[in-house]
């Protein structure tokens, strides 16, 4: 590796040198990623080898989805560099949400689906989490309560429940995902927020909220004034 002083221009376009000298910032999506695999394969440089695996993933946020399997599929890819691409992107989505903890709010609707965004919007199939709250507020924990196809995960309310009584939660808010990446509610969604509602009135545990994850979006049943969401808390 040079010594940034005998960076010449020749050098502008290889991922390493262009970082040194005018900064990660400068680097393109391809560019980025082959500084990640940095090699290629016989008649492709790395970077050319990263544009590609880029254009299988449909983009960076795609990078997500691919498996070691799928990404061994490419050639120039082997379970090396298929390892190093996974763990970045498990790397970015824990960055997103140690950034996102410190002002997690649970009265506000974005900063919890900002929690979960990261974790959530790629999963390709609907996931439902249960976040436990203690009396005053702070977060106990949360736990996967099911998580089924592409378009439908099956609720147990007493699957829920159970879990609250296992961290001695006084309120609860749920968090699930659609994998289409439009996060308006079904009417199933819609069915299993008003059981939950009213079975937690019932055990003195509020429903706080019952969040949607889409693709940089949610939707948020806190603020949705339909009548069968009466139960869930407005404080």
């Amino acid at each position: 590796m040079k010594n940034i002083k005998d960076i010449g221009t020749a050098d502008i376009d290889r991922p390493y040198e262009r970082c040194l000298l005018l900064g990660e910032q400068s680097l393109s999506d391809a560019q980025l990623l082959a500084a990640v695999i940095r090699t290629g394969r016989a008649g492709k440089d790395a970077v050319s080898l990263a544009a590609e695996v880029l254009e299988r993933a449909g983009g960076l946020p795609g990078l997500t989805k691919l498996s070691v399997r799928e990404l061994t599929e490419i050639p120039g890819i082997g379970q090396v560099k298929a390892v190093l691409i996974r763990c970045i992107g498990e790397m970015s989505k824990r960055i997103a949400v140690s950034k996102a903890r410190p002002v997690l709010s649970f009265r506000d609707p974005e900063t919890v689906a900002e929690y979960y965004m990261e974790q959530l919007r790629f999963a390709e199939r609907e996931t439902l989490l249960c976040m436990m709250l203690d009396s005053k507020g702070h977060l106990l924990g949360d736990a996967e309560i099911s998580r089924g196809t592409a378009d439908h995960t099956p609720v147990s309310v007493r699957d829920i429940f159970l879990r609250v009584l296992e961290y001695r939660a006084n309120a609860i808010i749920l968090v699930h995902n659609h994998p289409s990446g439009d996060p308006a509610p079904s009417g199933y969604d819609r069915d299993v927020t008003a059981r939950v509602a009213r079975a937690g009135q019932m055990m003195q545990v509020q429903l706080l909220d019952h969040i949607i994850i889409g693709d940089r979006e949610y939707y948020s049943f806190r603020d949705d004034s339909s009548p069968e969401l009466d139960g869930i808390s407005k404080i």
